[in-house]
């Protein structure tokens, strides 16, 4: 009986280490940063209410900003933005941004970004999660692809943001050029 148990140890540890090292050594090869498996370019259009536009605003600030200076830090913004294949605010959307960003700096506009892409069009369906810092002084800046579902089961990449629009306080449009480099 000891034989036995002890056979049945050593095959279970010597399961482990074979599925360890499997893991291991597909999470260790070197992703190439120009060959993406996926790569999408869309168009972000934030139309935040001014308390005269309720019918064309996506966003509205939920918490104000403070009086730390001129850069709306603390300033809590909820979105459910439309996304474009082109720059044209009119244009179909192929999906809509949901979530929220916050101004964190005193000292110059930089902006906290966590929302859902919703895909429900003819070419994608699904979801693609994306977070993370912009640093709006920035020509380009990268935002983390986290996760996401359907057509994009557990994708991870980068997005990578350009400002392409900026209308007074209220509108804004980022270029939104996004590598999966994950994709399965």
């Amino acid at each position: 009986m000891t034989r036995t148990v002890h056979t049945f140890s050593l095959f279970i540890l010597l399961s482990f280490l074979i599925l360890h090292s499997s893991s291991t050594l597909a999470h260790s090869e070197k992703l190439n940063e120009k060959n993406p498996c996926k790569r999408l370019v869309l168009y972000y259009h934030d139309i935040r209410f001014n308390g005269t536009n309720a019918s064309n605003a996506t966003s509205a600030a939920t918490a104000n900003h403070t009086k730390l200076g001129k850069f709306d830090h603390g300033m809590l913004v909820v979105f459910d933005d439309p996304m474009t294949t082109d720059n044209h605010l009119l244009s179909p959307a192929v999906a809509r941004a949901q979530g929220f960003y916050f101004y964190d700096m005193k000292t110059t506009y930089n902006a906290w970004f966590s929302y859902t892409l919703i895909f429900n069009s003819s070419e994608y369906k699904g979801t693609l999660n994306v977070m993370g810092a912009d640093m709006m002084g920035e020509e380009t800046r990268d935002l983390s692809v986290v996760g996401g579902t359907g057509d994009f089961f557990m994708a991870r990449g980068i997005a990578t943001f350009r400002t392409d629009a900026v209308q007074g306080d209220y509108y804004f449009r980022l270029q939104m050029d996004i590598k999966l480099y994950e994709c399965y």
